[in-house]
């Protein structure tokens, strides 16, 4: 109980607000004692050996199936000759069932032990991994590619919260943060290292061998976790299909699924985007490595915000930046700004997703967080999703530029929502717990 008064002194203090203690006079003398005593007591150690080793197999497993992304619509159009549309088919087939995946895993990991289903979880991912060097035909490439979101959507949100658990309340927020800096550097730098490895090698296979390295040494590190045992056993929850989702938290799903939309658009046809356009042929590389500059500076920057409880004025800015960013990816067409856009909307993201996992994860107990987590991933699987299959439809039909501009205007659309509900629906949350 102390510590849910904790979290919403902190986010609140700025306004005077303490779940309501301020109509009695007492708010402000309770906040300033709290910040007095954090002030006098050293800070709890945030790099943990669980927590580190839940930091790394994120990244790893990440890392292992990102690195193909930008090369998937070249090699499904170069080994099988599907075209856009039916690229954007095949690639959203793994958004699919992992959203179906996630659904169900915050449950799993709420009611069974969660270093079990995280370890199954890796493994089975691994084999899915593993299994693109069989997949010879475009069918059989589409069933692998959908399989695959399944363990994929099991095991970051059972990783997630095992890195939650391994964290001292103190250092939370900031954790999260950092946390979630593991699977946005993966996703921005294997893009760029698979780029790389393509163009020494022009191999699509020796990339899906690297993958596959990866997600056994993913499995291995996260082999050796060992969290503390529970003083009980513990309790399972019955199944119910509204547990599935932490309905509090709504408006922030839904402006996440804006967001995760715009990033699919961009992050799966920017390759094509660069060569059949701008006429770039090695340039793809360099926008996924200024988007992880952008999500690494936004990172080291946050982490000391989030620290300080200001959790909604972090979310604001990456809001803020992803708008531009994407705005100015969409309306100029030409290679700088292809470039200064990465970095914008790597800001934004670096920004905004560890500040929204912390609403999420404060809007729950203890008990709720893989629920929690996997209603934030299960939004953005949605939107990258929808973003991945209508962004193949709309190039094709339309052409990358109206694409683009669907994807800057959803993601405006998300800003709107979040600024205009989702900001004071957060703080009404947490002053009624």
């Amino acid at each position: 109980m102390f510590f849910k008064l904790w979290d919403v002194c902190v986010e609140s203090r700025a306004r005077g607000l303490c779940l309501g203690l301020t109509n009695r006079g007492q708010g402000s003398k309770l906040v300033a004692a709290m910040n007095t005593a954090l002030q006098e007591q050293p800070l709890s150690r945030l790099w943990t050996a669980n927590y580190t080793r839940a930091w790394v197999a994120n990244f790893l497993l990440f890392f292992s199936f990102m690195i193909m992304m930008p090369l998937f619509p070249v090699y499904l159009s170069s080994e099988f000759g599907a075209d856009k549309d039916t690229i954007g088919w095949v690639l959203a087939g793994y958004s699919i069932t992992a959203v179906l995946a996630r659904f169900v895993s915050g449950w799993l990991v709420d009611s069974f032990p969660r270093m079990v289903v995280l370890v199954s979880s890796y493994v089975v991912f691994t084999l899915c991994t593993g299994a693109y060097l069989l997949a010879g035909s475009l069918l059989a490439f589409a069933v692998v590619r959908t399989l695959h979101g399944i363990p994929f959507g099991a095991t970051t949100v059972a990783n997630s919260t095992v890195a939650v658990d391994s964290l001292p309340f103190s250092r939370r927020a900031e954790g999260i943060g950092y946390y979630g800096l593991s699977n946005n550097v993966a996703t921005a730098l294997a893009p760029s290292a698979g780029l790389a490895i393509y163009g020494a090698w022009a191999d699509f296979r020796l990339l899906m061998w690297v993958g596959l390295v990866l997600a056994v040494v993913g499995v291995l590190v996260t082999n050796s976790t060992r969290l503390p045992r529970r003083p009980r056993p513990l309790p399972r929850k019955p199944f119910s299909w509204r547990k599935l989702i932490l309905w509090r938290g709504w408006s922030q799903g839904l402006s996440t699924v804006c967001f995760a939309f715009a990033y699919g658009v961009i992050s799966t046809y920017v390759a094509l985007y660069s060569i059949e356009v701008l006429g770039i042929t090695r340039g793809t590389g360099l926008f996924f490595l200024l988007f992880s500059t952008g999500l690494i500076l936004s990172r080291l920057v946050g982490g000391r915000t989030l620290r300080q409880g200001k959790i909604v004025q972090n979310a604001a800015v990456g809001v803020s930046f992803s708008i531009v960013g994407y705005v100015l990816f969409a309306g100029v067409h030409a290679e700088w700004a292809l470039y200064v856009s990465a970095l914008i909307c790597g800001l934004g993201n670096g920004h905004f997703f560890p500040a929204v996992q912390n609403m999420f994860i404060n809007m729950c107990s203890k008990e709720e967080r893989g629920t929690a987590n996997s209603t934030l991933f299960v939004s953005w699987d949605i939107g990258a999703g929808i973003g991945t299959l209508l962004g193949g439809v709309l190039a094709e039909s339309l052409g990358f530029g109206p694409a683009f501009w669907v994807a800057a205007l959803v993601n405006l659309s998300g800003a709107m929502l979040f600024f205009l509900y989702g900001c004071g629906a957060y703080r009404r949350v947490l002053a009624d717990s």
